[in-house]
């Protein structure tokens, strides 16, 4: 039986799709870090001013912001994987999910925090259990419980491969990093679309 994770198999997927798409892709990365930062920093007091009620408006809306970018931006790479362009469409097709994805991850981060306070070990081993929720969420349509139970369900017996490829994502940010930093921006959608890639790969019935 071949092997669901295959590390080049992976990279070598996830890259041809950033090929494909890389100047849409790391347009609406820039476009929305640019956004996102005035608007972050229009909420900032000034020195010596406390947190009215706009600024706290603001805050809110930027999280919300950043939460449909999350769920959008990984819609659009699946679109990338299956060979279609990008729509900008996705974005308010993922709008719906929205509350439903604020209270998944809730949960994640409240278990996934339990986990690592019990030596970091098991916190590590539920992250890596448990990450693939926001991706049930926006290619299967699941709910808020549905989507940790379908990734708990999919990584059964996977662990070390999926530490594995998490560590060959910290490198890959890595590299972006220290490629004058613009490299992130070229990074992050390739380790959004091994993120789908993998999903895909556990997903796939055994052939």
């Amino acid at each position: 039986m071949k092997e669901k994770i295959n590390y080049s198999d992976i990279f070598g997927a996830a890259w041809k799709g950033l090929k494909s798409q890389f100047w849409l892709l790391t347009g609406l990365l820039i476009g929305f870090t640019i956004i996102y930062s005035l608007l972050f920093i229009f909420a900032m007091p000034e020195k010596g001013e406390f947190f009215g009620i706009s600024d706290i408006i603001v805050f809110v809306l930027c999280f919300f912001l950043l939460c449909l970018f999350q769920l959008g931006y990984l819609k659009n790479c699946f679109q990338t994987l299956d060979g279609e362009e990008p729509q900008f469409s996705s974005y308010g097709q993922v709008s719906r999910k929205l509350i439903s994805f604020i209270a998944a991850s809730f949960l994640f981060a409240v278990i996934t925090s339990i986990g690592f306070a019990l030596l970091v070990i098991p916190g590590i081993y539920l992250t890596l259990r448990l990450q693939f929720f926001i991706a049930s969420m926006v290619d299967e349509d699941t709910g808020i419980i549905g989507s940790l139970k379908r990734s708990w369900e999919i990584t059964r017996g996977q662990t070390l491969r999926l530490f594995v490829v998490m560590l060959i994502m910290a490198l890959i940010s890595f590299a972006g990093q220290i490629a004058l930093f613009v490299g992130i921006f070229a990074a992050i959608p390739l380790n959004v679309l091994m993120y789908g890639v993998v999903f895909r790969r556990l997903t796939t019935p055994a052939a």
